[in-house]
């Protein structure tokens, strides 16, 4: 860590007299200011959301929401007992940092440390801006605008990320007609192999959706009153649909921190420490909108994941609150983890992988449970497990402990993965 990151601007004596302001009221944002409290910090402390709704928890809309099955996932938190005023429906538009201001649409927001925790947005299709029929999935309001369409059970396309599997499966729960549109030639290649996704991608004709592998949307095209629109793809192909729900991906939510001198990675992520402070005085970041250094896997991760927004915020709070002079503070470097429910099953993953990184298979990828780890040097990075949590709590563990692993040992599904270390 540099020492330029580390050098903080003039704070007053008393934490009474001091304000952290949070722009973001997603998980990370919530989870920073009740972590401030929880740690002591008795100043003054803002939440600010750009959604006029009670801060609420995003998986859910994916799940219970979209399918009716619950009318929202707020928080259980009282922010009023905990002294954190809300305000919502009131965006960040930019930070100045040499003046200690957030710029927010109902005016300037003093601030002595400000988090940003503004989450990630999802990328959206070229050309659909506007047209009637194509959805996101990211909101309460993008789920509630779905829920009918769901009833209705219409013909639907949808991408083909971990967001698109998620409501391709819920789509299919209410009856609707799925086709699954991918420009790669399998799903989630962006964040596995070949060899792991292939036997998710049989997933899909099991639960009775269409998968439409090297198809890249070139438009949608609207239909005519009473009529469907028209999906056409890269090869000509029109594809009839009552509704679009693009789930390709999601990128950090900071175009609004332009001008601020805020330094920003190349995937537009705040650039933050392993305090998880920014380069400007008093500005940390947390979530979805910022990367971190991670001396366990030697590079910066940017994870797009709720467990990350609910880590991360205790290194934020204690940060901002200050350890005593005789401790040194604790640097953010997690396992990384993340679930999702899909067809039937219970995924999950820990951990971080690279290319070149060894793949070893535990279990028959064709059943219905099964494991994959990869290994670094014999020493567990990471694994995903398929209706196997047992080996994801041991192998979250293993990979914390940096464990050396046999790996005839670890081939064997049977055994216990604490048993399998060399």
């Amino acid at each position: 860590m540099s020492e330029q990151t580390r050098e903080r601007g003039p704070e007053p004596a008393a934490d009474d007299a001091r304000r952290v302001v949070v722009a973001g009221a997603g998980m990370a944002g919530v989870q920073t200011a009740v972590a401030l409290r929880e740690q002591g910090f008795t100043g003054t402390l803002t939440l600010i959301g750009a959604e006029p709704h009670q801060p609420y928890d995003r998986p859910p809309l994916s799940k219970a929401v979209l399918l009716g099955t619950a009318e929202g996932s707020a928080f259980d938190v009282d922010f009023e007992a905990l002294g954190i005023t809300l305000r919502l429906g009131c965006e960040a538009l930019g930070v100045r940092p040499e003046e200690h201001l957030l710029d927010t649409s109902e005016g300037p927001v003093p601030y002595d440390s400000l988090v940003l925790a503004t989450g990630a947005e999802p990328v959206r299709l070229p050309g659909t801006d506007g047209v009637p029929g194509v959805h996101l999935l990211r909101t309460l309001d993008d789920a509630e605008r779905l829920r009918p369409v769901l009833a209705r059970r219409h013909d639907i396309v949808v991408g083909a990320g971990w967001i698109g599997a998620e409501f391709a499966t819920a789509a299919r729960e209410a009856g609707c007609a799925v086709t699954v549109v991918e420009a790669a030639d399998r799903p989630l290649a962006d964040a596995l192999p070949a060899e792991v996704a292939a036997p998710m991608t049989a997933w899909y004709a099991e639960a009775g959706a269409a998968l439409r592998t090297h198809a890249r949307v070139e438009r949608v095209e609207p239909g005519d009153p009473g009529e469907p629109l028209r999906v056409l793809l890269d090869d000509g192909t029109r594809l009839p649909a009552d509704a679009v729900v693009v789930g390709i991906g999601a990128r950090p939510s900071t175009a609004w921190l332009a001008g601020s001198g805020i330094a920003l990675g190349t995937h537009g992520e705040v650039l933050a420490d392993d305090l998880l402070r920014t380069s400007a005085p008093d500005v940390h970041a947390v979530g979805d909108c910022a990367s971190f250094p991670s001396a366990r896997y030697g590079e910066r991760l940017l994870v797009h994941h709720w467990d990350n927004a609910l880590q991360g915020p205790r290194t934020v709070a204690a940060d901002i609150v200050g350890a005593p002079a005789d401790e040194a503070p604790a640097a953010y470097d997690p396992v990384p983890y993340f679930w999702s429910e899909q067809f039937g099953r219970f995924v999950q993953y820990a951990g971080h992988h690279t290319a070149a990184d060894t793949v070893l298979w535990r279990g028959d990828r064709t059943g219905p449970a099964w494991t994959v780890c990869w290994l670094r040097e014999n020493r567990l990075v990471a694994l995903l497990a398929v209706g196997r949590p047992r080996d994801l709590a041991q192998g979250k563990r293993l990979i914390r402990a940096g464990a050396t692993m046999d790996p005839v040992l670890l081939a064997d599904p049977a055994r216990p993965l604490k048993g399998a270390t060399a």
